[in-house]
């Protein structure tokens, strides 16, 4: 009974050795900026297909799709952000003439008060 249960115990444990270094192996590979960036491109502007194109390369389908979300995320945040700068600078303008309207206003009120004086 004993050596069933140390067999069993053994096996378990290269079970979790050899897990550990595959997940070990996969998570440490650094790649490229170019080579990501190339990645994208040939799902993007060519077509390909994310699986297609992983098993080609020998990357993982997780990796790619965030590849491709990271790629296309700048694109629209920088969008807003243009966006955002331009509503800004308009915003200021606008109050700007506002506030020059309001004191012509105050200007032409006390203006017209003292001529209806003299």
């Amino acid at each position: 009974m004993w050596q069933k249960n140390l067999s069993i115990s053994t096996a378990y444990r290269r079970y979790i050795v050899i897990f550990v270094s595959i997940t070990v192996q996969t998570q440490n590979k650094k790649y490229p900026d170019e080579f990501k960036q190339e990645t994208v491109r040939q799902v993007i502007e060519k077509g390909h297909s994310v699986p297609d194109v992983a098993k080609r390369l020998g990357i993982s389908d997780k990796s790619l799709y965030y590849w491709i979300c990271k790629a296309k995320a700048p694109l629209s945040q920088s969008t807003e952000q243009e966006e955002i700068r331009k509503l800004k600078a308009e915003l200021k303008r606008v109050t700007e003439e506002r506030n020059i309207l309001k004191e012509a206003a105050v200007y032409f009120a006390s203006e017209s008060k003292k001529s209806t004086r003299s």
